[in-house]
């Protein structure tokens, strides 16, 4: 790959005005299997710049509102991408999860809506960040709301799983920066409460894990509403599953960046404990016994529940985080994970994206992930920009194989060792265990109520109404600019 600033040269000159652009015409584009084959396997690293965020262009009240929390250094992939993405050019870019991606778009996203001048309007904001889940598009939107409130803008959130109430009354008012889900931002466009044709920038986050829960149909319909002339920032970890065709159909002449293996990467350290069947869920209780904070992963929503219950029940309090729980749930189980008063959390895989806390110091993957995009989203929950984290995968012995080749295809090479219940590794890993807490007594069951429905009336989840599968909020206490969250 090209360093930035020769990119920027060769192809400043080509670049069409923002007015002439469309999806299918305009400046002479590099193949996009070209531009993929740069930001996956790049020729040669993306040059560090140890420039401050005022010189790389960033105006003064988002530098201050930056340093009032703690953020006074560019990460990588934002020193990368915001010299072109400040001057509206199309931005194609890949970091490793905690890398700080959302301020590489945050900041131009703001800066290009001040620039314009443009008023917002009811029910047509004027940028758009699609997210592919519910907790994600909320931290998105908490990294970018001080940001646009140091510029006098708006922000809103569209997601599924809640009541659409809220979400409607805000677009009423007016918004510059919507953060949406895609089910549920086009159900809201079917029903006449929104349209899209103010957009003046686009940004896809997390464009790959758009692709593997089939979004990208819905990403191509809401795009193909935007106006052709306005900014596309994609970001994502990975670059892969269809992406291709987004980058073909909505960017123009984009420049590439991939921050690999920088910050998060370099401070983690990976395992493969090696552990007889009949040992496995000691080793695991074990594990999560120590006194920092675990985030242990399975493959089933079952087993997230049922895990939890268990190291609850084995004197470690711990909470579940999955599909199956309510919105009110999510927030609460996360809450309690996040404030510190629950120190394990067990979850699916919908915590490997999207959930940013602070100080994770140990992941453990009690099921192996079905495959090694899996295995690098989940184990970058720890580690994040710079701190110190460990990964442990426990693999039964007709797992072995399975576990090398995962971790071969990530590119990670783990200590490997067969352990059982007391093992010194375990310990050498969780340091002292922590005190056991009695488990508390079940909530007492309510006496029946004669119901006041009427007879035959049926609840809404029973109507058949279908539920909305996409959608979006994390707990209130993880949001926010956080420098240790690399965000």
């Amino acid at each position: 790959m090209t360093s930035p600033n020769a990119a920027r040269s060769a192809r400043g000159s080509s670049r069409p005005h923002r007015s002439d652009r469309s999806r299918g015409t305009g400046a002479p584009r590099r193949p996009a299997a070209s531009l993929l084959a740069d930001v996956e396997t790049p020729t040669t690293p993306t040059p560090v710049d140890h420039r401050s965020f005022a010189e790389l262009g960033v105006r003064d009240r988002l530098v201050a509102t930056l340093a009032a929390a703690d953020i006074v250094a560019p990460f990588p992939i934002q020193s990368a991408t915001l010299p072109d993405s400040l001057t509206g050019r199309d931005v194609l870019g890949r970091g490793q999860t905690g890398s700080g991606k959302t301020l590489a778009f945050a900041l131009p996203v703001v800066s290009r809506l001040a620039d314009s001048g443009n008023r917002r309007t009811a029910r047509a904001p004027r940028a758009l960040v699609l997210a592919p889940t519910r907790e994600l598009a909320r931290q998105v939107e908490a990294t970018i709301a001080p940001l646009a409130a140091a510029l006098g803008q708006t922000t809103a959130l569209v997601f599924g799983g809640v009541s659409q109430g809220s979400q409607v009354v805000a677009l009423r008012a007016g918004v510059d920066i919507l953060v949406a889900c895609p089910g549920r931002l086009e159900d809201l466009i079917a029903q006449g409460h929104i349209s899209l044709d103010k957009v003046e920038v686009a940004v896809l986050d997390e464009a790959d894990h758009m692709a593997d829960l089939g979004f990208l149909p819905a990403v191509r319909r809401l795009l193909d509403q935007t106006p052709a002339g306005g900014q596309r920032l994609l970001f994502s970890a990975t670059l892969d599953n269809g992406v291709d065709v987004l980058v073909r159909r909505y960017l123009v002449d984009p420049v590439v960046h991939a921050v690999a293996h920088q910050g998060s990467v370099v401070t983690m350290t990976h395992h493969v404990f090696t552990v007889a069947g009949d040992d496995k869920a000691e080793v695991v209780r074990e594990l999560a016994s120590g006194q920092g904070r675990s985030l242990l992963f399975t493959r089933t929503r079952s087993g997230a529940k049922r895990l939890a219950a268990q190291l609850t029940k084995a004197g470690v309090p711990a909470v579940d985080l999955h599909g199956d729980l309510a919105q009110r749930a999510r927030e609460r189980n996360l809450a309690a994970f996040s404030s510190g008063s629950v120190r394990v959390l067990v979850a699916t895989d919908l915590a490997a994206r999207g959930i940013h806390v602070d100080d994770i110091e140990l992941v453990v993957h009690v099921d192996p992930p079905a495959e090694h995009k899996a295995y690098v989203h989940r184990s970058g929950r720890t580690a994040r920009a710079g701190s110190a984290g460990t990964v442990v995968t426990v693999a039964t012995r007709d797992q072995v194989r399975e576990v090398a080749t995962l971790t071969r295809r990530a590119a990670i090479d783990p200590t490997t060792t067969a352990v059982a219940p007391g093992s010194a590794e375990i310990l050498a890993l969780t340091g002292p265990p922590a005190a056991f807490v009695e488990p508390a007594p079940p909530a007492p069951v309510a006496a029946p109520t004669r119901s006041s429905r009427p007879r035959g009336a049926r609840s809404a989840s029973a109507s058949g109404r279908p539920r909305s599968s996409t959608g979006g909020a994390a707990a209130a206490s993880s949001r926010g600019m956080s420098r240790r969250r690399g965000r």
